[in-house]
């Protein structure tokens, strides 16, 4: 069995309203108590950045590709999801 380890991060365009970027930060709470309760998660950070407001550090890992897969399938169908989707997406995937 092998893991699925993303790492990365999350841009959001610069006319980002703090409106919005409330909503981000409101919705990736939730999203995160989901995915660490989600079995197969065995870590997930998604940080905002210290100097770049519009910046969210991603770090994730799951015990295979399965439950990898399910991960990106619930996040598909979630809040999360419909806030970030201004939000370019710069990740790099490792299956080890």
């Amino acid at each position: 069995m092998s893991r699925v380890k993303l790492t990365g991060y999350i841009q959001f365009p610069h006319n980002t309203t703090a409106y919005e970027l409330a909503d981000v930060r409101f919705e990736l709470v939730k999203h995160t108590q989901l995915t660490l309760n989600e079995e197969g998660c065995i870590s997930f950070s998604v940080t905002q950045s210290p100097v770049n407001d519009l910046r969210f550090d991603v770090n994730e890992e799951f015990v295979d590709k399965a439950a990898f897969e399910f991960h990106q399938q619930r996040v598909q169908q979630s809040n999360w999801f419909t806030v970030s989707q201004t939000a370019t997406r710069h990740y790099t995937i490792i299956d080890s």
